[in-house]
């Protein structure tokens, strides 16, 4: 017969084993549960139980691949930059290169006159031309005359002859300090001396190339300037 629920007190119709209301058993489920402390099997259950889920793992799997495949465009980018930078020296290389031979042509005839260092400015020409006097003139081996200046020789102007491929070092130092100072042209053409001449950046160097020998002095020590070695540089041109 109908009753009421002694949980929540919700109406039961007759049959029902469990509360609609709060799903305590009934008077009617009584001896299922007294089955079931007896060692009975129970009668399903049909309140539904919910499968694990399984969509974790793919979502990690995913993100893994997104990354991966990230590093796999900024490395092929990366290459494709290294690989077009090659390209761009390679190519700067050959037309530099194509620039020297052409302005080299008739400058590389090779010098066969004497190569004593200190022969081609004496002492006195020296003190002269920088207006101070020469205590020495030291030659180390064929390429350099060394000339210690000032009363007791402390100040030092070496000479240094680079006697083949003169044409191509000239080029090659004006080209490079001309890039290091972002097109620059750092150096001051001096005309009537040698086939070409310059003064380096500062007055530091004085350079003169006559035929395919390049002459070098170098005036970094204090007191030495630039108006001297040009006459240096003329007096060795002429002597060549």
């Amino acid at each position: 017969m109908a009753g009421f629920c002694a949980g929540c007190g919700a109406g039961l119709t007759d049959g029902v084993k469990f509360c609609p209301g709060c799903g305590k058993p009934t008077d009617a489920a009584a001896p299922a549960t007294q089955a079931a402390s007896s060692g009975s099997p129970a009668p399903p259950s049909s309140v539904p139980t919910s499968a694990p889920s399984s969509g974790g793992g793919g979502g990690i799997l995913k993100i893994i691949l997104i990354i991966l495949g990230i590093f796999a465009l900024i490395i092929t980018l990366a290459m494709g930059a290294c690989f077009y930078a090659a390209y761009r020296v390679k190519q700067k290389a050959s037309e530099f290169s194509k620039e020297i031979n052409q302005e080299m042509k008739g400058n590389t005839k090779p010098y066969t006159g004497s190569k004593e260092p200190c022969s081609f400015v004496t002492e006195a020409e020296v003190a002269e031309a920088m207006g101070q006097p020469v205590k020495s003139s030291t030659p180390h081996g064929a390429e350099s005359c060394e000339y210690a200046l000032g009363a007791n020789g402390e100040q030092r102007m070496p000479v240094q002859y680079n006697w083949q491929g003169g044409a191509l070092m000239m080029k090659l130092t004006h080209g490079t300090m001309k890039s290091i100072s972002a097109g620059v042209d750092t150096f001051t053409s001096v005309a009537g001396i040698g086939d070409e001449a310059y003064i380096g950046p500062g007055g530091a160097m004085f350079m003169m190339r006559k035929g395919d020998v390049m002459v070098e002095i170098d005036l970094r020590d204090a007191g030495l300037n630039a108006q001297g070695a040009q006459k240096v540089a003329a007096l060795i041109a002429q002597r060549m």
